[in-house]
């Protein structure tokens, strides 16, 4: 089994698999769900009751130039009426910088998830307009798979990077740190 379909294999039976195409019918423009629910569901499935690491919330990352910060309210208004029980993040990764402070501004979606803490985290999933599953993986999903934290290049010296890997350490300790 290659590593996307061992991927779908694990996140279609996780609440991903049902907020999935609840995302896909906003129809946000050139979006993926990354981050730590994709990355915990994982590590879950791994490393099972070991790992204490849990979907806290869906990180929803899209992309549209001319938009605005009310697209990001009226999609997590949408899947928070629709799902009670989760938390969404939906962030636009055009306007992330001019309002985070320190961000530098992104190009496109992925260049905003490959901007991403770890290359756990940076691991996007979507449904297309057929309802197939697409994958975007800057680093691969060795790492992922492997367990393995590591900051990406633009985060080794980031105290965020290395505070975040610590808490994951505290709460999945079969996870090792590169």
């Amino acid at each position: 089994m290659d590593s996307a379909t061992r991927l779908q294999t694990i996140l279609i039976d996780s609440p991903i698999g049902a907020v999935l195409p609840a995302i896909a019918l906003l129809n946000l423009p050139d979006w993926w769900l990354a981050g730590g629910a994709v990355r915990n569901t994982v590590w879950r499935s791994l490393f099972g009751n070991d790992c204490q690491l849990v979907i806290n919330d869906f990180d929803i990352a899209f992309f549209d130039a001319l938009g605005n910060r009310s697209q990001e309210l009226a999609a997590k208004a949408t899947l928070t009426a629709q799902f009670p029980d989760y938390k969404f993040d939906v962030k636009n990764q055009a306007s992330f910088a001019r309002w985070r402070a320190g961000r530098r501004p992104y190009s496109s979606i992925e260049d905003g998830v490959t901007d991403w803490l770890h290359t756990a985290t940076a691991v996007g999933v979507r449904l297309d307009t057929q309802g197939q599953w697409q994958f975007f993986t800057p680093y691969g999903l060795d790492d992922l798979f492997n367990g393995i934290i590591r900051p990406t290049l633009a985060h080794i010296h980031n105290p965020d990077a290395e505070s975040k890997a610590t808490s994951f350490l505290q709460k999945c300790p079969c996870l090792r740190l590169v």
